[in-house]
């Protein structure tokens, strides 16, 4: 419960066990937002969809073809724009939402490059999920000048998690007519003070289109979304990874982890297997 006395909501998988509403029966299979316990009662089916591919593992609904999945393609295709060629840059780019930015990026035909917290992670961006090149930002003392080396000709679209630092950094970086698409900034989340931003003249003097965006405005294209990730992923063009944590007495600790950069790849708290 939080402090309303009200119970904590995530995205989820879930099995319809009762229904009055005409839609749905006992044994559909859904995603959305749910509440973190073992049975809920859902009202809003607004945010709801039914799940048209059972034969893929049903976490991925949580993920690669859920909310993530979509902020991604939204994201990338809708907002950033892409074209073949684009020099783009992906920060918290092992996260759930960057690691399929960065892959939607080289299907487009794209030169990609991420930034994440630790090595392993920079070396799984390299590896799987295919990243042209990466880098722990942990170890680089200038971001700017870090960005300018995997950079030399600039940045045309940044899709921006994180804020603060890096954000300042890439716009330093950015080519003319560059996008950024700002779909969260992480590292800002919890302070008590947030970082300012002072390279923001770049905007006007590279001519920057930075526009902010949410999901839920994109909702009515999610079934397209939904059979091109699919068929991605069936063709083996799209690798996912998932963090499990095992049981409800789990989700505070997995919770917390995400804004120490804990998790690899999409953060779950398996609640029931069944």
């Amino acid at each position: 419960m939080n402090g309303s006395h009200q119970v904590l909501t995530a995205l989820g998988v879930s099995k319809v066990v009762e229904s009055g509403h005409q839609d749905y029966k006992p044994g559909d299979l859904v995603w959305g937002m749910t509440g973190c316990e073992e049975y809920t009662l859902i009202t809003n089916l607004e945010s709801h969809f039914k799940i048209n591919h059972p034969e893929l593992p049903l976490s991925y609904y949580t993920g690669v073809l859920g909310m993530p999945g979509f902020t991604a393609y939204a994201g990338f295709f809708e907002v950033a724009k892409p074209k073949k060629g684009d020099y783009v840059f992906v920060s918290a780019a092992s996260g759930a939402v960057g690691q399929l930015v960065g892959q939607l990026a080289k299907i487009t035909g794209c030169y990609v490059v991420g930034s994440a917290g630790s090595d392993e992670k920079v070396n799984l961006l390299k590896t799987k999920f295919g990243f042209d090149n990466a880098f722990n930002y942990k170890k680089e003392q200038d971001l700017t000048a870090t960005l300018k080396r995997y950079f030399p000709e600039g940045i045309d679209i940044y899709f921006e998690n994180v804020g603060g630092a890096m954000l300042d950094a890439v716009l330093l970086n950015m080519r003319l007519h560059g996008r950024v698409a700002v779909c969260g900034m992480i590292s800002q989340y919890n302070l008590e003070q947030p970082e300012g931003v002072r390279n923001l003249f770049c905007i006007v003097a590279k001519r920057i289109r930075m526009e902010g965006f949410m999901v839920t405005e994109y909702y009515g294209n999610y079934r397209k979304f939904e059979e091109e990730m699919a068929g991605y992923l069936k063709e083996g063009k799209i690798t996912y990874v998932e963090d499990v944590a095992e049981g409800i007495e789990s989700y505070p600790t997995a919770l917390i982890g995400l804004f120490y950069g804990r998790n690899t790849g999409k953060q779950l708290v398996a609640v029931a297997r069944d």
